[in-house]
């Protein structure tokens, strides 16, 4: 994905509209881009909308700011052209003193008015910032296992934390500076119209010349920019895989190998960062120039105009003050092009992900599910990962009764673990159906679905934080007496109460402080308290040893007895007390029975036990 992004933009192709202002950055003959594009404009200023009398308020003192910029040279005018009558006037000091009171009053409303403007318009642009962000955690909860399958974490951290923290800067600035910008450039303008033409209209002239050059590198920058934010993602991918395996980077001794990698990544950003600086040094150096080149056109002109009595010496001290003010405006249109490709890119990679549609979600007449009773039908059921896959079940049907104990087993890769996801619609199928209870899993709300499976899955995941948090997960609302309870009954409350503070010890990053057994005991507590009608386990036991494995297959059976219970084992000693074992391989389900009955007919199970033996 990313190296289109980069090639795309690398490559010769037909000019794009340049605007300043980039939120429509396709081409005119791409409706749909553009449609998206205005769109994505649509909601930027949409987040404006909740701090509209904030943002009011903000405006209002930006116009204060250059109303009193634009004074400052009218006063000092007005001052320097009326020194020769106050020379001769007995109460000069007086005027004199009572203008520097009005100038300081301006002063201290300018002040006050910046402060305001920076303060309040900083929180503005935090809390939309902050908006964001939420939307963006929010919205990654919502989307489905078949997303998470083709992305990967560091990418989608990058988008959530970098690329989210321009924009407060932006939804500050933006409004801001384009205000007082517009006010102090055209009210400096103006004066300078009101003085001297002449001067005004060289500045007129010279300012198409800037906008042009400033365009040119705004979208050198934005290239730059998106370039630089696609690859620091790559660069915390690297770090976020690297430290959160770090137990197999150095049980392997790959830490020069691992470095390399991450050098890769490194510089790969670190060149990005430095067409970012180069563009970036162009724009603000060929800006300064301009600014420069202002002041010199002012002062030779004007001083011309003075040698042909056109222009008095106190109004060539006004046209540079009011240079001054004009130069302003060009400093903030530079620092607003930075925060501007900052934010604006961040943004679109936001809308990105905002805009990226769940593959599972409610149907529009979906109903919940309740009183539910644990009957389960698979009817002829086919399911990929991806288009261009082969199938990975193909024509399965079964079905579970209520309450019923099954076992589910056969070599590895035929499908096992894919099945039970189906249930709680972790995937949907390609064909056939899979229902409970009667009604198909697809009619009825996944938060009623899911709350009535639950899973103690393969891949053993704890939470930072607690012991006690980590079992509150299963059922926030639960007592104390329920959580001990569940503990015991997974074989988890001794081993619990010997670690420093018991329940109230910190595990670490993914229950990095826990043994596999200890963690894999926690899980399956979190599943006991849960205590759904349907319990799917996939090979929970599997790292559990032998005196632990009987405590909580005991516990399992208790748990079991009336509710419907899926188990993918490969222990024997798991399977054996199953009410049915469903033997699943490559050809689908090819034998089903009781331990007992299974082993005396000879097939696959009896092949898979005397040759591996364990299930």
């Amino acid at each position: 994905m990313t190296s289109q992004v980069l090639n795309g933009a690398g490559r010769a192709r037909k000019p794009r509209n340049n605007r300043l202002f980039r939120f429509f950055p396709a081409r005119p003959d791409d409706p749909e881009a553009r449609r998206k594009g205005r769109a994505r404009f649509a909601r930027f200023l949409g987040y404006y909308r909740p701090h509209l009398p904030l943002l009011t308020t903000i405006l209002a003192s930006a116009v204060l700011v250059a109303a009193t910029a634009i004074a400052m040279p009218l006063l000092a005018n007005h001052i320097v052209a009326r020194l020769p009558e106050l020379a001769d006037s007995p109460d000069a000091t007086r005027q004199l003193l009572f203008i520097g009171g009005v100038m300081l009053v301006i002063f201290v409303l300018q002040a006050l008015a910046t402060y305001f403007v920076d303060y309040q318009g900083h929180v503005m642009g935090a809390r939309i910032e902050a908006q964001v962000r939420r939307e963006l955690f929010e919205h990654c909860q919502k989307l489905s296992f078949t997303f998470y399958d083709r992305q990967r974490t560091g990418q989608l951290m990058s988008r959530i934390s970098n690329d989210s923290l321009w924009l407060g800067e932006l939804f500050h600035h933006g409004p801001e500076d384009v205000a007082i910008s517009l006010l102090k450039f055209g009210g400096a303008m103006a004066v300078l119209t009101w003085i001297d033409p002449m001067v005004a209209g060289t500045i007129a002239l010279m300012i198409p010349f800037a906008i042009g050059y400033a365009m040119i590198f705004n979208r050198r920058m934005n290239i730059a920019l998106r370039t630089s934010k696609e690859r620091i993602a790559g660069v915390n991918e690297r770090v976020e895989d690297a430290l959160g395996g770090i137990r197999v980077v150095q049980s392997f001794a790959n830490e020069a190998d691992e470095l390399r990698r991450f050098e890769v990544q490194n510089q790969h950003f670190l060149q990005s960062r430095k067409d970012g600086y180069r563009s970036e040094a162009l724009l603000w150096s060929g800006m300064d120039g301009f600014a420069q080149l202002v002041t010199v056109a002012v002062i030779v002109i004007g001083a011309f105009r003075i040698l042909h009595a056109d222009l008095s010496a106190a109004e060539l001290l006004t046209l540079l003050l009011c240079v001054g003010v004009l130069l302003d405006p060009i400093k903030r249109f530079d620092n607003f092009i930075r925060l501007w490709q900052e934010g604006y890119t961040g943004f679109t990679r936001a809308m990105e992900l905002l805009e990226e549609e769940p593959d599972i979600a409610d149907n529009p007449d979906a109903r919940p599910l309740s009183d539910v009773k644990g009957a389960i039908a698979f009817r002829n059921v086919r399911f990929r990962y991806e288009a261009d896959v082969p199938l990975v079940l193909d024509g399965i049907s079964l079905d579970i009764r209520p309450g019923e104990f099954v076992a589910l087993v056969g070599p590895s890769g035929v499908g096992k673990s894919t099945l039970c996801a189906l249930i709680p619609r972790f995937y949907d199928v390609d064909g056939g159906s899979v229902s409970i209870d009667g009604h198909d899993v697809r009619s009825v709300t996944l938060a009623a679905l899911r709350r009535s499976i639950g899973m103690v899955q393969q891949d053993v995941y704890l939470f930072s934080g607690t012991v006690w948090e980590n079992l509150l997960y299963g059922r926030p609302g639960a007592s104390d007496d329920e959580v001990i309870a569940a503990a015991c009954a997974a074989n988890a409350h001794d081993f619990i109460t010997a670690l420093p503070q018991g329940y109230d010890t910190d595990i670490g990053q993914r229950g990095v402080k826990l043994s596999g057994g200890q963690k894999q005991r926690l899980t399956i507590a979190r599943a006991f308290l849960k205590n759904p009608p349907v319990l799917i386990f996939d090979e929970a036991t599997s790292a559990l040893d032998n005196d632990s494995e009987r405590a909580v297959q005991q516990a399992l059976l208790g748990l079991a007895r009336g509710r419907t219970t899926i188990v993918i084992a490969h222990r024997l000693s798991t399977v054996r007390h199953a009410d049915r074992i469903l033997v699943l391989t490559r050809e689908g389900m090819v034998e089903q029975g009781t331990h007992d009955a299974l082993m005396a007919a000879g097939g696959v199970y009896a092949g898979l036990h005397s040759t591996q033996g364990r299930i």
